[in-house]
């Protein structure tokens, strides 16, 4: 069972010493993984513990907390997901003014080596850290010489002469090329999370709903798609789905609602992964109910058919845990 922790201060987690890799990790899509695998296989290889690192908020967020970026998926997801590349401990810092304020040699103290204990700490390309981001690769080979650790890099990943980067990828799915997207995930694009009470105004309307929250994230998209739910049953379960701030009814937080065809159950408390598999429109705001209504028809029904033309693709599984 992985040990999750937030906080740079305390005591050591590692006793006998750890292999680091450090990233942003939001999506933990196939450049991730080669980075967590390729840390997990060293540290079974000098029989100690494997630390997968990161931040919420990133730390991009932080600085632009009045209009954040978008995520691929929110943080529960990425926990699990490290957790299932066989990651021992994942760290997800509390970003704050005090760690934006932090030197490289400072963090690399307080963490690395208080908490972590740390023998080997691997990176992606082009890593910054510490503040006003001074420090890079170099910076943290040589504060790895004067604590007993040695850093590295790995390589990009490229996929069909494309470089994988959350940036590609949240491009993709704008775009509505859930294919393109895969590609670079290394499995189907879906949200996964635990189904919450909402407003019950769909089932109102004929259209009951599972709803999931984001967890207070901005999505990387919105509108109404075709979609298939995850853990329900033996087979992906064909739906409808809303992703956004429902504008008709005064909605705010980013919600997912998914409308599952001819299933009547009480979803309620159940995790469950909603599949994105094609761009129906975009989200907008009725004049009525009514109008509403009638066009949440016309939605189902077009996602019924794509669904029914299109076939589950398989993707070779990246991850043990579903991220």
């Amino acid at each position: 069972m992985s040990r999750l922790f937030r906080d740079i201060a305390g005591g050591p987690l590692c006793a006998d010493g750890s292999v680091v890799c450090i990233g942003a990790f939001d999506g933990l899509h196939l450049g991730h993984q080669a980075l967590v695998r390729h840390a997990v296989a060293r540290a079974h290889a000098l029989g100690v513990e494997a630390a997968a690192l990161s931040f919420e908020p990133l730390p991009r967020e932080f600085f632009a907390a009045a209009s954040p970026p978008p995520r691929l998926g929110p943080v529960r997801a990425k926990f699990e997901g490290l957790r299932g590349l066989g990651a021992d401990v994942v760290g997800l810092l509390r970003f704050d003014a005090r760690m934006a304020a932090m030197s490289p040699e400072a963090f690399v103290e307080a963490v690395l080596v208080q908490r972590l204990r740390a023998r080997e700490v691997w990176v992606g390309p082009g890593f910054r850290f510490g503040h006003k981001r001074a420090g890079d690769l170099s910076t943290l080979q040589a504060l790895g010489r004067e604590a007993d650790f040695v850093a590295g890099e790995i390589m990009p990943l490229v996929v069909d002469g494309e470089r994988v980067s959350s940036t590609h990828i949240r491009n993709a799915l704008v775009a509505g090329d859930f294919a393109h997207a895969a590609k670079l995930l290394g499995r189907p694009y879906a949200v996964s999370g635990r189904v919450v009470r909402g407003q019950q105004l769909g089932r109102t309307l004929g259209y009951p709903t599972a709803n999931l929250r984001f967890g207070g994230k901005v999505p990387a998209l919105r509108g109404i798609y075709a979609t298939r739910v995850h853990g329900i049953g033996d087979v992906p379960w064909p739906s409808v789905s809303s992703f956004g701030t429902r504008p008709t009814v005064g909605g705010v937080e980013p919600l997912l609602e998914a409308h599952l065809f001819d299933f009547d159950s009480d979803l309620y408390g159940r995790r469950i992964e909603v599949e994105f598999v094609a761009r129906l429109r975009d989200e907008k705001k009725f004049d009525d109910l009514p109008s509403l209504v009638a066009q949440m028809d016309l939605d189902a029904a077009q996602a019924r058919a794509i669904l029914d033309a299109t076939q589950t693709p398989r993707y070779e599984t990246q991850t043990q845990d579903s991220a």
